[in-house]
């Protein structure tokens, strides 16, 4: 795939600036053309990148807490004592 696409990108840069030289010659912007020609090649390589980083990041969501693992949190960060955490814990349980 990397000669490939190394090739398929010289080619690229190649017509890009066949085509600027033409629109000079032309009295046109050539500039412009140039960037037309090069911009659908760089959006459909951020769009590659973009659904590999897109991938990446999804399997990293995690699922919801239930209200024992907030609680087993609270508890082991000091936030609450034991007999609150026993008395939270029997509440959870009871509803």
């Amino acid at each position: 795939m990397g000669f490939w696409t190394i090739g398929v990108w010289l080619v690229l840069i190649v017509i890009a600036f066949l085509v600027y030289r033409d629109a000079e010659t032309r009295g046109m912007n050539g500039l412009l053309w140039l960037v037309l020609v090069i911009l659908p090649w760089i959006g459909i390589l951020f769009l590659v990148l973009y659904l590999i980083l897109r991938a990446e990041k999804s399997t990293q969501i995690s699922a919801p807490k239930d209200a024992f693992q907030i609680l087993d949190e609270r508890y082991a960060k000091g936030e609450i004592t034991k007999e609150e955490y026993e008395q939270k814990k029997k509440d959870l349980k009871s509803e």
